[in-house]
């Protein structure tokens, strides 16, 4: 390549910011060195003068005004003449390029990290409904909210039914005096059947939408059946005798399967949302944890799990949504605690002091909270955040132990029934957040292509 072609490159060449200039070399004689003089960098005409008549002005003043003196001033910047050294070793360097606009600098704002708002938990109830009549027994389950949206209650020997859509209220059965009173209710999953326990320990199965009874499921306790629990077809029944009943409403023959393990009246019973493990609870102070495939082995007992740690009887039962082998359980008054298991393990997780006795117990749905029921002597709603165990808010209004409570479908509202005769309706888990919506992945390059084996 030619000198001449070099020199134009190097002039039409742009400049990186923040890099280090050199001078190139026009041929290899030219040997650049740090005391030779830039020469393109020089005004020779501008040396000149100031060698020759600069010198003169400097050894022979004028004594000029002050006005022909700030003019002549003027003159030599405007003709850039105010320079003091006549010799340039190196170019003036160019103005230095900043890294970041100071624009950008100006309306840069320093983000943190948004909070998430505390939730406003409201301390008094949304609506209270009277439940005369209503048995003031801790050992039985007398409400149920249903997947339809309809709450069921039992006031001694009549179900009622109250639609929360619409506020209406219906008598769906009244047990006879030698039946009754009603000891338990509780609604299929298809939110249409719902059956119901006796005083006589009959179970009796009833169609909500036509109010006509089914069937009545006999000879499986020989006392009353104070706890049921649905597992799809499979309707499980605990009663004062001690025993646990599956019971197929398919068929002809009900009783598939019986659990014997407590000694006393089984007052909590709940199946895990896989179907597989069922918790009961009794007035014997134990907590069992039956798992199915246990059922017709030849193992030497038939529960996966037996607890003595609770020192009064165990009714409250709620298997956690979001961890499926997370159980809470709550002890009576002699006990007061709430305790947390690993159902696959048996390992107790925690256990907390609530200080009186602990009736009921819901996991909220959306939240990692649980909500408790308790009686003497505040007989209050207490909402906790897991697992730190914390009080968030405690729900007051009832004036005796609030013994039973339900959850609506979609998960915002808490019914509690209590010994006062009242039934009060809390929002306590709020509104759920909505949830943004994952990024799609990017697809895969030539994903339409068969690949090479």
């Amino acid at each position: 390549m030619d000198a001449g072609s070099i020199g134009s490159s190097y002039k039409s060449s742009s400049r990186c910011p923040l890099q280090e200039q050199f001078l190139k070399r026009k041929n290899n004689r030219e040997n650049l060195d740090r005391f030779i003089p830039n020469r393109a960098a020089m005004d020779f005409d501008y040396a000149h003068y100031m060698l020759t008549e600069g010198r003169k002005d400097k050894e022979n003043p004028v004594v000029n005004s002050p006005s022909r003196e700030a003019y002549r001033k003027k003159l030599a910047e405007t003709f850039n003449m105010n320079r003091s050294r006549i010799l340039a070793f190196k170019n003036k360097p160019p103005t230095p390029i900043d890294p970041i606009p100071q624009e950008l600098l100006s309306s840069y704002v320093p983000q943190t990290k948004i909070s998430k708002p505390r939730r406003h938990i409201r301390q008094s109830c949304e609506r209270t409904l009277d439940a005369p009549d209503i048995l003031d027994d801790f050992y039985l389950n007398l409400l149920d909210w249903g997947s339809n949206n309809v709450l069921a209650i039992a006031l001694e020997n009549t179900v009622y039914l109250w639609d929360a859509s619409s506020g209406s209220t219906s008598e769906l059965v009244t047990i006879d005096e030698e039946d009754g009173p009603v000891t338990s209710v509780s609604w299929a999953p298809d939110g249409r059947h719902i059956a119901i326990g006796l005083n006589n320990s009959h179970v009796q199965l009833w169609d909500s939408t036509s109010n006509r009874q089914l069937r009545t499921l006999r000879g499986g306790h020989r006392q009353r059946v104070g706890s049921l629990a649905w597992n799809n077809h499979i309707l499980t029944t605990g009663g004062m005798d001690g025993k646990i009943i599956n019971n197929d409403v398919r068929m002809r023959s009900h009783i598939v399967e019986t659990y014997r393990g407590h000694q006393q009246e089984v007052c909590g019973l709940k199946w895990s949302a896989s179907g597989q493990q069922l918790a009961s609870g009794g007035n014997d102070n134990l907590l069992y944890i039956w798992d199915r495939s246990m059922a017709s082995s030849n193992a030497p007992t038939q529960w996966l799990h037996r607890h003595e740690e609770h020192s009064a009887a165990v009714k409250a039962l709620a298997w956690c949504p979001f961890q499926g082998n997370l159980l809470a359980s709550g002890g009576g008054g002699g006990d007061h605690s709430i305790k947390f298991w690993n159902t696959h393990t048996g390992a107790c997780l925690n256990s907390v002091n609530t200080g009186s006795q602990v009736c009921a117990l819901q996991w909220n749905k959306n939240e990692r909270e649980l909500l408790s029921s308790h009686g003497f002597s505040q007989n209050q709603l207490i909402l906790w955040k897991y697992p730190s165990m914390v009080k968030m808010a405690e729900l007051t209004g009832h004036t005796s132990r609030v013994l039973y409570m339900a959850q609506s479908p979609d998960g915002l509202t808490v019914a509690s029934a209590a010994g006062d005769e009242t039934l009060r309706f809390w929002n306590v888990f709020g509104t759920p957040e909505v949830a943004k919506p994952a990024p799609k992945a990017n697809p895969e390059p030539f994903a339409h292509a068969n690949r090479i084996r």
